[in-house]
């Protein structure tokens, strides 16, 4: 039988975008012993256990899984999980040290894990051509908690939500426009989520309602309470945040790159990322109940099939092929 057991570093991190999710997730879902460091160690501190300490700890197990983009070099039994290849697609994106950090570690992963899987056709396409890895593809999940039944946030006005990190890439400045006619309508653009230390942080968010880092458990309740979510991104390697504002029955513009299409399946309006064309979208959106309303069906029923269950089922699958 395979003994496993799971890279947790990630999952005792307080912020919990993307690959925080699918870390804690998989954690609380798969039938392995997790090994993590002191949440201290979570963020740069935390690289040379990753790279030194977690090899040592996990030899004898026939395969160490790695869920959030990193892996050590040196073991010789990783299945990793790389979400997307933003930091050599988009280096800028990062501060430099991250970039240049990436750039000599990424292909090492690769090439040396037994599996790579990756979330979206998009990002199996992305890290053949950059990195020349077959990665398999496994959707990420919504949690049963995002749904229209949660209770909704109290907010004094009514709200568009973005849940996204202060990055470049997440390309915030361009819902500027958005939230200056959306407040002359008594409406606010609120954005869940915080900056992150290995990231270019993006200036300029003038008019939008910046909530920082927002507890997990508040998180159901902002999707059910707003009138529309957006995520403008340039680049994502899938966008869970997509799926869970549908699942919470809330309807979707989103932009028309990278994996979003995909992942919205054509359940979400679509829009080139910038600044008018994210302003049109919301506008016309909250002014067309049966938009909204057709939207919110087509959301529910796309988000219905993607349960962390079945991500973690067929994470299992593959890691069970080993030894």
């Amino acid at each position: 039988m395979t003994t496993a057991v799971i890279d947790g570093r990630a999952a005792v991190r307080p912020e919990l975008g993307g690959v925080e999710r699918w870390a804690r997730e998989l954690c609380a879902r798969l039938p392995y012993r997790t090994l993590a460091p002191p949440p201290a160690l979570a963020h740069r501190a935390g690289h040379a256990w990753e790279q030194f300490v977690l090899p040592v700890q996990s030899a004898r197990a026939d395969v160490l899984l790695c869920p959030a983009n990193l892996a050590p070099v040196a073991a010789r039994n990783v299945v990793v999980i790389l979400h997307d290849a933003a930091p050599l697609r988009l280096p800028g994106a990062y501060s430099g040290l991250y970039a240049a950090w990436q750039r000599r570690l990424l292909p090492l992963i690769a090439r040396r894990a037994r599996t790579v899987i990756t979330v979206s056709p998009f990002s199996r396409n992305e890290l053949k051509e950059l990195l020349n890895v077959e990665a398999e593809v496994v959707y990420g999940g919504v949690d049963p908690r995002f749904s229209p039944d949660a209770a909704p946030a109290r907010r004094e006005r009514p709200y568009v939500l973005c849940v996204a990190s202060h990055t470049a890439r997440k390309n915030l400045r361009a819902l500027v426009p958005a939230a200056a006619a959306l407040a002359r309508d008594g409406v606010e653009l609120v954005v869940a989520g915080g900056h992150r230390p290995q990231f270019s942080a993006e200036a300029g968010l003038d008019g939008l309602t910046l909530l920082g880092h927002v507890p997990e458990e508040a998180l159901p309740g902002l999707y059910a309470g707003a009138e529309a979510f957006v995520l403008p991104s340039l680049y994502e390697g899938f966008g869970l945040p997509v799926l869970e504002a549908m699942a919470s029955g809330t309807p979707v513009v989103a932009a028309d790159t990278s994996a979003l299409p995909d992942t919205a399946g054509g359940a979400a309006r679509l829009v080139e990322p910038d600044p008018e064309a994210l302003r049109e979208a919301l506008t016309t959106l909250l002014g067309d109940q049966d938009e909204r309303a057709r939207l919110r069906t087509l959301g529910l029923e796309r988000a219905r099939p993607f349960t962390w269950e079945r991500t973690a089922r067929e994470i299992d699958a593959i890691v069970r092929r080993w030894p």
